[in-house]
């Protein structure tokens, strides 16, 4: 009973939370910014954040907002009311310039609104404060420069004039700095400051000018020199540095004492120092007086007169060699002769004393060394030392002999360049060549980079080994070099093209073998180029060491042929060589034999034809007329008789019918046998063309017409009569000459159809 209460309660409570949930949603947030984004500065602004949310419950939900500057919470409210959040600005800086954003919270949700940028304009003007408008020389100044009302990251500079004094940055809008003032006068100072916001920086205007007043230090260092005149070298100059002021008693100070740049003591309130005049060291000497940061110098300038000149180092003779003798001179030329002599002056060599003769006072004998060296040498006398300057001595070295060679390749009848060196020789050095021992040309090398060329020419190679080199960098010392031995290319001839077999001999046919010569005379290597109709031939199979190699031709290998032949001296081409191939002997006998048997097929069919139709025209012109009985054959043939017709006629031309029995024989029963059982009728007709003589043989009109009946009885028939043969002949109204035969007669022409 216990457990079914606590979870009815259980059960209505979590029904209390669900009913306790609000229903609400956030429509928009914005931003805004009063009176406008950009602002002078002094301006009131305000930032306004409006939040519109929608909720079903009447009572007020809360809100949180915050408002945010540069990523940066700066200020956060929470409210149940639905009005705006103000956020105000009073009196705006460029401190308060940047992007503003207002943000709402509401039981978990969130929303931002977009980023809005305020500009603020304008800076307060720089006040700067001095502690002291009065100081002495050498003091500080106190400075204060302010920026009244700004705040945020703020630099602060101080100008004397347009100069910079000093300057630094501080999170304030004030900065204190002490100001040195070194000289002595009047001195306008201002401040300005610059205020840094994000990365824009806003510069201020310059503060009022405030005037100072710096008064000078009456006190001046005292510089004595003893004696101020009439100093040579070697004397002993006195000096004393020195201050006098009753203020001295109240401040400290220090005194220094240099010559040129070199110090020579210090002290509080007096130094002197003991000096020997030198002419070549500088003789201004200085006092000076240091107390804060002041700074006080007095200084005096002696005339030293030279004692002697400063020695010279001489060397002769002036170009030497590795090994040669030398003398070494040191000398002082100028001394004064009331003061020292000559003999007073004691020379010496300063430097590599070793192997080296003293010959007199100044005077040094010895030998040169293999590398470069510096000599040097020194004067004195009474206390003066003075050294020559650095004499630097770079022996010479002996040429060596020459090497003579070629530049590029030497080509017979061109020039080329002939190169004359020597590995080891100080320049200058002078080279001049030789031709079967006699001097050519010179040429003289002064410079690292040169190189000693000749142009020549030869006209044989053998001509290239009668040249040799001389070479020389000292007096009657001369180096000669060897023969010169070069290879030199001899360009090529033209070629000459010719062909095995000779094509003036032989005719090529497809199939044969042909071989391309090229032959020029020249240096080796020579390369060789084959062409064809002005195309290069590639066909690596055909080349050879020898020309271009047919292995067997073709019609398509005929055309124009020339080669080009090329070493390193030139590149020569040949006349042009035609080839021509003929058809193959075999192909030239099977086109004439085709054309003979062709034509002769054609003949022999047409006699055939011709003979098959003459065969038919004869047995159709003949006529034969069989007994009955199977011996008796009957026929009419139509025949023409030079001799029949004369012996009819008694006229010389004349055709007449003549009827002639042909006697029977053996074979007629097989000629009958090949006559066809058709009883039919043929007709014939025969027109002779030719004309006849008039006077001889009358006129007919017409065309005379003959006609040949060949009737075969039955077979069988019991007509046993013998009628023998008949010919018959009609002749038209022109009759042929004697002796002339009628084409159309022996040509037995087809006789026209029968006309019923």
């Amino acid at each position: 009973m216990g457990l079914l209460l606590l979870l009815t309660c259980s059960l209505l409570s979590s029904c209390s939370v669900v009913h306790a949930q609000r229903k609400f949603t956030i429509r928009s947030v914005e931003l805004f910014i009063e009176p406008h984004v950009n602002v002078t500065r002094g301006t009131n602004v305000t930032v306004r954040c409006r939040a519109l949310v929608s909720s079903l419950d009447q009572e007020p939900l809360s809100r949180e907002y915050v408002i945010y500057k540069d990523n940066k919470n700066v200020y956060t409210k929470t409210s149940i009311t639905p009005e705006d959040l103000l956020y105000p600005l009073p009196h705006a800086r460029v401190a308060n310039t940047g992007n503003y954003r207002c943000g709402i919270t509401i039981e978990g949700k969130r929303i931002k609104s977009e980023d809005k940028k305020l500009t603020v304009t304008g800076l307060s003007k720089p006040v700067l404060r001095l502690n002291n408008t009065e100081v002495t020389e050498g003091d500080e100044v106190t400075a204060k420069c302010e920026a009244p009302g700004e705040t945020g990251s703020i630099f602060f500079s101080f100008y004397e004039g347009s100069k910079v004094i000093t300057e630094s940055g501080v999170n304030g809008n004030q900065l204190e700095a002490q100001l040195p003032l070194s000289s002595t006068g009047t001195h306008t100072l201002h401040c300005t400051y610059v205020v840094f916001i994000m990365q824009d920086l806003f510069k201020s205007e310059e503060s009022d000018a405030v005037h100072v007043t710096v008064r000078e230090f009456t006190s001046t260092p005292v510089l004595e020199i003893y004696p101020l005149s009439d100093v040579y070298e070697g004397d002993r100059l006195n000096l004393l540095c020195t201050i006098r002021n009753p203020l001295l008693d109240s401040k400290s100070g220090y005194l220094y004492l240099s010559q040129g740049m070199t110090m020579l003591t210090a002290g509080v309130s007096a130094v002197n120092y003991t000096v020997v005049a030198k002419s070549h060291v500088p003789a201004e000497f200085e006092c000076r007086f240091e107390m804060g940061r002041i700074e006080k110098v007095t200084t005096k300038q002696i005339a030293v007169t030279e004692l002697f000149s400063v020695p010279k180092l001489t060397i002769s003779p002036a170009e030497v060699f590795q090994g040669d003798n030398i003398t070494l001179t040191c000398r002082s030329e100028i001394y004064v002769p009331g003061r020292i002599n000559n003999r007073d002056l004691i020379y010496s060599l300063s430097s590599f004393r070793e192997g080296f003769t003293k010959m007199s006072p100044g005077v040094f004998s010895g030998r040169t060394l293999p590398y470069e060296f510096n000599y040097t040498c020194a004067a004195q006398a009474r206390g003066v030392l003075k050294e020559s300057q650095i004499l630097t001595v770079l022996p010479k070295v002996s040429v060596s002999a020459p090497e003579i060679s070629v530049l590029g390749l030497p080509v017979v009848g061109r020039t080329f360049q002939i190169l004359c060196h020597s590995a080891v020789g100080s320049l200058p050095i002078s080279y001049t060549l030789l031709k079967n021992g006699v001097p050519l040309k010179p040429f003289r090398v002064t410079l690292p980079w040169q190189k000693a060329t000749f142009p020549v020419s030869i006209s044989s190679p053998q001509e290239i080994n009668s040249y040799r080199c001389q070479a020389k960098n000292r007096n009657e010392v001369e180096q000669h070099s060897n023969s010169l031995n070069a290879t030199v290319i001899v360009p090529l001839t033209k070629p000459t093209l010719f062909t095995h077999p000779n094509l003036t001999q032989t005719y090529l046919y497809e199939g044969n073998e042909l071989l391309l010569i090229c032959e020029v005379t020249g240096s080796p290597p020579v390369t060789y180029q084959w062409y064809r109709g002005g195309r290069r031939l590639t066909s690596a199979s055909n080349l050879s060491s020898v020309g271009y190699h047919f292995q067997r031709l073709s019609k398509e290998d005929g055309g124009s042929y020339h080669c080009e032949a090329g070493n390193e001296a030139s590149v020569v081409r040949s006349e042009a060589l035609t080839v021509e191939v003929y058809t193959a002997i075999w192909k030239q006998a099977l086109i004439v034999g085709a054309c003979v048997l062709l034509p002769a097929a054609l003949v022999l069919g047409c006699v055939l034809y011709f003979k098959s139709k003459r065969g038919k025209r004869e047995a159709a012109a003949e006529l034969s007329v069989k007994p009955s009985g199977p011996k008796s054959d009957v026929s009419l043939t139509l025949t023409r008789s030079t001799e029949v017709s004369n012996a009819a006629t008694g006229l010389d031309g004349a055709v007449v019918s003549v009827w002639t029995e042909r006697p029977p024989d053996a074979g007629d029963d097989d000629v009958s046998n090949v006559v066809p059982p058709d009883p039919d009728v043929e007709y014939t007709e025969v027109v002779h063309p030719h004309s006849m003589d008039p006077a001889r043989v009358p006129l007919r009109k017409g065309t005379d017409t003959v006609y040949s009946e060949l009737k075969n009885a039955p077979h069988g028939a019991a007509d046993h009569h013998d009628y023998g043969s008949l010919e018959y002949a009609g002749l038209n109204g022109e009759q042929p000459e004697v002796g002339h035969c009628s084409p159309e007669v022996n040509g037995y022409h087809d006789l026209p159809e029968p006309v019923d």
